[in-house]
Formats: C-alpha cells, structure tokens, sequence
C-alpha cells in the first residue's frame, strides 16, 4: 500500500455518483447526525437514553442471542435494571468508576447498560491480562467495585491482596447462563446474579441525569511507559458514534449483527454494538473469534452484518473454500483494518456489498467512516483533521520558517491531527502528563491546537484517507496494539538477556505487525537450545498470545540516540531476512513450542505464506 492505485483518488464527481444509493439512508442518517451534533456536554445522552429508546421502538425483538440464550429488548433492560437498582441501594452514583472483567457473554452486555444507566464510568478490563499488568490497570482507575467472571477469576486472585478494592466489592459472575441459574459464589466474593434477583425490573431515574460530559467508559491502551493507559470515553463521544457510525450502517429490527470483537475494545463495545442499538436490531456475540465456527455461526443467527478486524478478514480469506460462504444473509460489515490487497477478493468471495472501514482510536477526536462504500478507504471525515508532512527519521512534523506545519498533497502521505474544538474535544487520559504529549500547539497559526494520532494516512481527495501505518512505541498485531516498552520490560527481566529492543515487523499476507525483539545478551551468555523452549514458556506466561514476539535478533550491542532513544529504524528496514544481517536469528513458527534459527529457506516459505502466524 505504498503507492496508491490512481482509482483509489477520489474526486467530487465519485463522490456524486454514489449519492442516489444513500438516499434510502437519508432520514435514517439526518436523524443520527442530529443526535451526533445537536447537543452540548450539558445535554442528557448516552447508552442508557439510546438503549430504552430502542426498547420503545423494538420492545418484544431479539436484543441479544449468546450461544443458546436468547434475551429480548424487554427483558435485557429488565436485567440491567436490576443491576442498576442495587448498586444504586449502596450508594454507588454518577462519577464512580467500577471495573469490569467478563468475556464476551450477556452478563457483560446486561452490567454496562445498568453501569451507563447511573453515570458510573466502566472500566473495561481486558480479560487477557495478567500479573503486574493486572493490577496496574484496575488500580489506575481507582475503582469502587471489580465485577469479575469466573473466567478470569484465577488471574484476579493470584493479584487480589494487590488491588485498592475494598474487600467487600469483589463481584461475581458464574460462568454459564446465570439468569436461569446464578451458580454458588466463591469465598470473598459476592454473587451478582444473586443478589440481583430480587431488585425491580423498571427503569431507573438515573438515565436522564446522565451527560454528555460525564464517562461512560475507560478504555485501555498501549502506554509508552510499558503499562497500559487509561483512556475516558464519554457518553458524548458515544452519542457521535452512535449518530454517525450508528445511523450509516442503517440496521432494521430484522437484522442480525455477529461481533466476535473483544467488548473491551471500542470497536465492538461502541462502534458494532452502536450499530445494533440504532436500529432496534440484534447482537449476537461469541465468547471468542473461530475461523472455523465463524460462517456456522452467522447461519445459526441468522445474521445480516457481521463487525471485523483486518486480522479476522485475513483468517476468513485462509480458510477452504465453503458452502456457507455465501450460504447467509450478510452483506453489510463494519469495523477496520481491512487490507487493500483483500478488499475487493473478501467481497466478492463471501457476498459483501458494503463494507463500513472506519477509523478511530478511543482517545482520539477525528474519526472516518466510508459513508459513500468505497473500497481502499477509511472513508470520509465530517470532523476538523490535517494531514500534515512529517518527517520520520526526526519523528515529528516538518514546520516551515514560521513554525507552522504544512498539509500534503492529494496522494501524499503524512501525519493525521485532529483540531480540539468545542464540537471536536479532546478528553484525554487519566494522567495530564500524557495528554500534554499528544497535543500539538501552533500548528498552522498561533493559538490552535491538534490530537496528534501518531498514525500515517494518505489524502485521498475529498476529505478521503488511506490508513498507512503507525508511529511512536505501540504497533498492531493480532487485532490488539501491543506495548513495545511493555515487552521490552519483560524480556529484560530473563536471566540471560541484558536489553531487549521491540518493534514491529511485517510479514507478506498478515495485517498489522509482528513482534520482533533484538537482543543484547549478559556478557559470556549464549541461548542453548533449552532456553529457546524457556523463553516461550516464560514470555507465554507473563505476555498475552498477541504480544509474545514472533522473531528474535541477537545483538552486540543496542544502538541508541544522544538520548538513550533505541535506534530501530534500521532493524525495522533489515526486519527478518538473514541476507540483511549477520547475526543470528530466530523465529517461533506456529505450534512450535520453542523459538529456531531462522534459515534462508524459512525465510523464503515465510514469503510465500507457507506458514499461517
């Protein structure tokens, strides 16, 4: 994708021919961009109000099917409720923080709702964590309550006299379908669904006191101090997701939304489910992504769009050619990451007429959504946003003899700000030291300030982009950001390993980035073939699947700038090709349990996608 294809440039008269095809979305839209824009962070809005609207509107219809459970609108807003009215009962209010850590199940669905109902911010823990990490990320928010799974409850207890929860607000979730039977509760934890059972079914009063200002969510993401940072995701932000991406996709109650994301990522949690809610339609969830339970499960379901990561698409495009490929109804998808060299394939091979690419991080204030359905595209943006030169060997903007910055060309590549405006804000992260970081100031007068994304994109023409790659200490691989810093940290702490360097590494037909590590080993230390099998073992035990490096480099000595910066620039260009370098390495190849040198001829059936990372 470095050189775009000239039909990828969009101009005014594409943009006209498109138009007859959104009209039939027209009221649909207006009504959302209304929502989206006609408010201020005074103004009453958010999940709860958007939720019993749909219930109104849908209230007998499927609002969620889960394995074989299946929960109308009716009874989901009866189960969050309940849920609200006892937290409630013990004094919980607007402006708390409790954090959540559930897979993907109703539970999960049926406690955010009742936590949006009253104004408590939900920290949305991802369910892979582990250790210090753990205990970093719900300690960060100073949460007065942990509702946990007994799917996760293993790793909560290993960290539990760590955590700044008071004792006796430790929640508990069995793990099976606990409206029809709530399990027994572990010691020291209390059961939820239990306690709950008895609460009443109606709305709480709370909803309509909820406001665009206050926080819905925070939403975890990679730090460059090497634990994660927590970003706040306002009922504000919500409701532009919910008017914009909510209202293109145009769901009916008829429809049938499969989301296999992550909720404790914004894409599934806000952008599919936003979708669902729009239209009065229905979530189906899986606990977990299966290539080979995916287009099973969208039979079973019945369902009309199904919500992605560039990553999933890649599984999906790998695996044998099938009956069910075309045996469903789907033909609307939204989320992102989709490559360019899979795009127009995946449609044509599973039936796709639109595909809704999108663009947004959970801390940013500029979003794109491909309103117009063309392909290679995150689509248009509504929002103030620059595409600025930028100069990668500084790493950071080109300024003029003015101090300002310059816009690229149509076709060019450059770096994505977005202008912090009253409409536009910026609400930032926990810690104000890094939100200074990311804030531009002066960028094209006096005065203004800009979001810096720390992602490359291209103008594309009418306010249209390709996403290019990422900048700074974070990389993308598997659907998730991981941490550079964080694995550096880690591998640093191995017996034989004295600096670990991390970055990013592309490998032919993947999405997103590898993991790769440069090494400097202990002075007289060499890696037996032992330790190959110690390293996986250990980097496993302490690092999600995602975030364990998929090749090694063992270095003299690390390169680093004046500033003690790691030099990765040139290991980023020589990557993993034995030609490029002479010293030694290493890759874990998928379902080896131990890391192996990496030969020519691996080398060359890594390029020709003889292995499945």
């Amino acid at each position: 994708m470095n050189q775009p294809a000239q039909n990828d440039i969009i101009q005014l008269g594409d943009v006209v021919t498109r138009l007859p095809k959104l009209i039939s979305k027209l009221p649909h839209l207006v009504s959302g961009l209304k929502q989206a824009y006609l408010r201020t962070a005074n103004s009453p809005a958010g999940l709860g109000i958007a939720f019993e609207k749909a219930v109104q509107r849908n209230p007998n219809g499927n609002a969620l099917l889960f394995e074989e459970q299946r929960y109308s609108y009716q009874q989901l807003n009866g189960w969050a409720n309940q849920i609200a009215h006892y937290y409630l009962s013990i004094g919980i209010k607007k402006g708390d923080v409790i954090a959540v850590m559930l897979e993907n199940r109703p539970e999960l669905v049926a406690t955010v709702i009742a936590l949006a109902k009253i104004g408590v911010t939900i920290a949305l823990v991802n369910t892979s964590q582990t250790g210090k990490v753990l205990i970093h990320s719900i300690n960060l928010v100073q949460p007065s309550a942990l509702i946990v799974g007994e799917e996760v409850r293993a790793a909560v207890d290993e960290i539990r006299a760590e955590l700044q929860v008071t004792a006796n607000r430790f929640y508990w979730f069995a793990d099976q379908a606990t409206q029809q039977d709530a399990g027994i509760a572990p010691q020291n934890y209390l059961n939820l669904a239990k306690i709950t059972e008895y609460f009443p079914k109606f709305n709480v009063a709370t909803t309509r006191h909820v406001q665009g200002k206050d926080g819905l969510f925070y939403i975890y993401t990679s730090g460059t101090t090497g634990l994660p940072k927590a970003v706040i995701f306002t009922h504000s932000r919500w409701a532009l997701a919910y008017g914009t991406y909510g209202h293109v996709l145009d769901l009916k109650p008829n429809d049938v939304m499969y989301v296999t994301l992550p909720l404790y990522h914004a894409t599934g949690i806000v952008v599919c489910w936003c979708g669902v809610i729009a239209g009065s339609a229905t979530l189906a969830l899986r606990r977990k992504y299966s290539t080979s339970s995916f287009w099973k499960d969208v039979k079973k379901f019945d369902a009309s769009a199904i919500g992605y990561v560039g990553e999933l698409c890649r599984y999906l495009m790998d695996a044998p050619a099938s009956e069910l490929d075309r045996g469903h109804r789907v033909t609307k998808m939204i989320g992102n990451g989709m490559r360019p060299n899979i795009w127009n394939k995946f449609k044509q091979r599973f039936g796709i007429e639109e595909i809704l690419e999108l663009y947004a991080s959970s801390e940013g204030n500029v979003g794109f959504s491909n309103v117009f359905n063309f392909d290679n595209t995150v689509g248009f943006s509504p929002t103030p946003y620059a595409i600025i030169a930028f100069d990668k060997e500084q790493n950071e903007p080109l300024r003029d003899s003015q101090g300002h910055c310059q816009k690229v060309k149509t076709g060019e590549i450059g770096l994505l700000v977005g202008k912090i405006t009253r409409r536009s804000p910026f609400d930032g992260y926990t810690d104000p030291e890094k939100n200074k970081t990311v804030i531009l100031k002066d960028v094209f007068k006096s005065g203004d300030a800009y979001f810096n994304t720390g992602d490359l994109v291209r103008n594309i023409g009418f306010r249209h982009a390709q996403f290019i790659d990422r900048l700074g200490d974070t990389f993308r691989w598997k659907g998730e950001n991981v941490s550079t810093t964080e694995v550096e940290n880690i591998l640093s702490e191995q017996a034989k390993i004295a600096e670990a360097v991390v970055y990013g590494v592309e490998i032919p037909h993947t999405n997103g980035r590898a993991g790769m590590a440069a090494l400097t080993l202990n002075e007289g230390s060499h890696l037996t073939e032992q330790d190959l099998a110690d390293l996986v073992r250990s980097f496993k035990q302490q690092l999600p699947n995602y975030a364990v490096p998929v090749f090694l480099r063992i270095q003299e000595q690390a390169e680093t700038t004046s500033t003690f910066k790691y030099q990765k620039n040139t290991l980023k260009q020589q990557g993993f090709d034995p030609a490029q370098t002479t010293e030694r390495l290493l890759v874990l190849l998928p379902g080896q349990p131990a890391y192996c040198d990496l030969t020519p001829e691996i080398f060359q059936n890594i390029q020709a996608y003889q292995y499945r990372f």
